[in-house]
């Protein structure tokens, strides 16, 4: 909005040159980043209290860590206060015509309905579990697919009429035209090696990507401060990608795809960054407020987004280590669970307690120890991540 609005002023008045530097998109980052910051730090107190005058509080689960039952009770849905953030510092400076922050904002905002819905149900029920897996990873498919279906056909176009005659001609070709190469797999840490996809296997990798780190993130979300951390960290490393992928220059430079308009995601990841060390402000040991299913799904579902555009899913994979390992954690435990009882009468376990954080508290780690070590690991992910652009 900012940027319509400088540009329409230097119209007005030429001689206003120093309305230029709206047009850059790092000072949009930055700025995004800050007004993200300074909203939630503005806002986050007056919720804190709402929440709690609402007695919208945390339900503990019985059979879980011990040290934990003290946090019953404890405000949750504090995503809110990220998605708002990032909401509006992001409608402030991006580019309203760029399509892909729209997309991007689209699907935040779906997954933190889902989310939210899941949330309710928690503090008014009381009850712990939520909304049932399979309605919620049915909404969560819902908004994966359409994304999907969208980006097949985006990635590869640079404005949406042409997206839809692409979609068109892919339709009129008996669902078998083939992508250009930037739709490919990129495999990292080599110049020449990538996989085509097709639409149909880029539509159900996207679809994997997506819901697939939304409940990553969610999964994570278990500790003080354990997944906002590194979602800022993997968010702003995602970022660069962005500028990079977006800039014909740099993007030819270091052999990467480049995708027109994807650099303005910079300014979503920056507003993302802002709004999370916010959240981190007061959600730091101990925390004063809960994320809640509102914000990871929603925070899980934007990150894979943004890899998907940038054709950066294996990086993202990478940096984004501790949720893979967190979301592995669970759906190995469960599955062993099964066929031990299945077979021997009895389930058996093979961690202490899933997820994986919650094993560390078992084996004698401290919260916050738990919380900085993830932190630490997630730092040094990000940066081999970032090693990728140049080393090739």
């Amino acid at each position: 909005m900012l940027l319509s609005l400088a540009l329409w002023l230097q119209d007005m008045n030429p001689e206003w040159g120093f309305l230029r530097v709206f047009q850059y998109l790092t000072f949009r980052s930055v700025m995004a980043a800050m007004t993200a910051l300074l909203i939630g730090l503005a806002l986050g107190p007056w919720l804190i209290r709402r929440l709690t005058e609402l007695k919208i509080g945390q339900p503990i689960r019985e059979y879980g860590i011990q040290d934990h039952l003290s946090k019953r009770g404890t405000p949750t849905m504090g995503g809110a206060l990220i998605l708002l953030a990032i909401g509006l510092s992001t409608l402030l400076w991006f580019d309203w015509g760029n399509r892909f922050v729209w997309i991007v904002m689209i699907v935040t905002t779906g997954f933190g309905a889902v989310g939210w819905a899941d949330d309710w149900r928690k503090v008014v029920h009381k009850n712990p579990e939520g909304m049932p897996s399979r309605e919620k990873y049915f909404w969560q498919s819902v908004i994966g697919l359409v994304a999907a279906i969208y980006l097949a056909f985006s990635v590869s176009e640079t404005d949406n009429l042409r997206v839809i005659e692409l979609f068109f001609r892919w339709v009129a070709s008996g669902f078998s035209n083939d992508l250009p190469p930037k739709a490919d797999l990129i495999v990292p840490f080599f110049k020449t090696i990538s996989y085509p996809l097709g639409v149909w296997g880029f539509m159900v990798l996207t679809y994997v990507v997506i819901v697939g780190t939304s409940n990553a993130v969610n999964l994570t979300d278990g500790l003080d401060g354990l997944a906002i951390m590194p979602v800022v960290m993997v968010g702003s490393a995602l970022g660069i990608f962005c500028y990079v992928t977006g800039n014909a220059v740099y993007a030819k430079y270091l052999l990467l795809p480049h995708i027109p308009g994807a650099g303005e995601l910079m300014v979503f990841c920056a507003a993302m960054a802002g709004a999370g060390l916010a959240f981190l402000w007061f959600n730091a040991y101990p925390a004063q407020v809960f994320m809640g299913d509102v914000g990871a799904l929603a925070l899980g579902g934007a990150l894979g987004t943004i890899a998907v555009i940038v054709r950066q899913e294996i990086v993202l994979a990478v940096m984004g280590g501790v949720f893979v390992l967190e979301a592995l954690s669970v759906m190995i435990q469960v599955s062993y669970f099964k066929y031990t009882k299945k077979k021997y009468g009895e389930g058996r376990r093979i961690l202490l307690m899933a997820p994986l954080h919650h094993h560390f508290e078992k084996s004698g780690w401290k919260e916050t120890q738990v919380v900085v070590r993830f932190w630490i690991i997630t730092m040094l992910l990000c940066l081999a991540g970032l090693s990728t652009l140049k080393l090739r």
